[in-house]
């Protein structure tokens, strides 16, 4: 597999908030089990935390990538010769499509948390998806990188 003119990769991290939430829980299950002593209460401050750290962590692996002539979001894989034109989208629009505007048939990589997104029109016949709604914190970048990648395929 041969890298792409202008290799572009995003994890999609979860903001620090989310891991001072993620203590918080181990603290309410800490709590809870406070009234059968102290290790319970230890190994629910541990548990708690751990079990939300977790979910938080797998929540926010998710990774957009353009690799050889393939743009990777998540766990959809498309060739880039079957993509249109990408449209940046500033928190206002972003949030427009991925609610009144959005498309039931469309691929959505969305992560609440990020403001703006990219969408990129799907132009393959064949598939029944009409764009591709990624939510990305750096959507010029990522938009560049797809075009660089379509004029060297």
């Amino acid at each position: 597999m041969q890298l792409s003119a202008a290799p572009y990769e995003e994890r999609l991290t979860a903001p620090r908030s989310w891991w001072l939430i993620s203590f918080l829980v181990g603290v309410s299950l800490a709590l809870i089990l406070l009234p059968f002593g102290t290790l319970p209460m230890l190994a629910g401050l541990a548990g708690g935390t751990a079990a939300a750290a977790v979910m938080a962590s797998s929540y926010g692996s998710v990774r957009i990538r353009l690799v050889g002539d393939s743009l990777i979001a998540g766990e959809a894989k498309i060739p880039v010769r079957a993509l249109g034109e990408a449209h940046v989208l500033d928190p206002e629009e972003a949030r427009a499509w991925r609610t009144h505007k959005a498309d039931t048939r469309a691929f959505l990589l969305l992560r609440a948390y990020i403001p703006t997104a990219l969408r990129v029109e799907v132009t393959d016949p064949e598939d029944p998806t009409p764009y591709l709604y990624l939510s990305t914190r750096e959507p010029e970048r990522l938009a560049e990188a797809i075009k660089a990648a379509k004029a060297s395929a």
